[in-house]
């Protein structure tokens, strides 16, 4: 079995500080002769407060665009209640690593209680190297996700944007919803959001939508509770993709989100609604058009 250098961490998001990381894992296998990995977590919030940014899924997606192509996703329980020296150890025997890479705030075994120096002292025991990676500041802040969570909270995309090296990205299978988008012109697709997943701030966005065969078209997406109709369920992005013809239901679709283009609101009609989707389309394009 080949030895692995293996970056550490929840990653949620996968911004600028992880991305770090997976460098740092990536630079090491390259120079030891190891394969690059991820270790992770298959409960998206690991025992952390506050919603999540992406689902595992989608962060081992992210992982292999950043060049690490083996990922390892323990659920939380399996760990959570070792001793620092148990993980050290489980980590070279069970996970093949010879080098280990973490950002400085890395925390592990029973209560969290240790930390990347003492990882670097596992590491003199066990026969592992340990590359411990700075913060990364980004406009200015630690980048963090909880900074990330805040900006989209706000609908402060392009900000949030920055911070994860990449936009902001819904990855979720297209769900059957009433249709009534076709009524008036403007059918859409429906991505529900997972149950504890963060949800970006209710309204309208410009986006730019990847379908399975690897298409780029430009799109606008409203994130909400569809208020202008009798809808119940969870809250989800309603995505209208210019340009584009045929039916997407039940694949995965990537709906990127560039800028926030205002609150969600509930219209009188159907009509009104149609008129104001018009001109949130003539907006996005002079966005997409700008960008090109």
């Amino acid at each position: 079995m080949q030895k692995r250098a293996i970056a550490l961490g929840l990653f949620d998001g996968v911004h600028l500080g992880h991305r770090a990381v997976l460098q740092a894992a990536v630079d090491a296998a390259e120079k030891n002769g190891l394969r690059p990995a991820v270790y992770t977590f298959a409960d998206e919030m690991a025992g952390k407060t506050g919603e999540f940014l992406y689902p595992s899924a989608q962060r081992c997606h992210v992982f292999s665009e950043c060049g690490v192509g083996l990922t390892i996703c323990v659920p939380f329980a399996l760990v959570r209640d070792l001793s620092g020296e148990a993980f050290a150890e489980k980590l070279v025997r069970e996970e093949f690593a010879a080098h280990v890479c973490c950002g400085r705030n890395f925390r592990f075994g029973k209560d969290a209680a240790w930390d990347a120096d003492d990882l670097r002292t596992f590491g003199e025991t066990y026969g592992f190297g340990v590359t411990v990676v700075p913060d990364v500041v980004a406009d200015g802040v630690k980048v963090s996700s909880t900074v990330i969570r805040q900006l989209l909270a706000e609908g402060r995309t392009e900000q949030a944007n920055r911070l994860l090296g990449a936009p902001y990205c819904i990855m979720q299978t297209v769900r059957h919803g009433a249709e009534l988008g076709r009524t008036i012109g403007f059918p859409t697709i429906n991505q529900p959001f997972r149950k504890g997943q963060l949800v970006p701030k209710y309204g309208v966005y410009v986006s730019e939508t990847v379908t399975p065969d690897g298409r780029h078209y430009p799109s606008v997406t409203n994130i909400g509770m569809k208020p202008t109709v009798d809808y119940h369920g969870n809250p989800l992005a309603e995505t209208y993709i210019e340009g584009f013809s045929g039916r997407l239901y039940n694949k995965t679709v990537y709906v990127f989100l560039h800028r926030f283009l205002r609150e969600e609101q509930k219209f009188v009609s159907l009509e009104a609604l149609q008129a104001q989707m018009r001109e949130d389309v003539i907006l996005s394009k002079g966005f997409h058009d700008a960008d090109t």
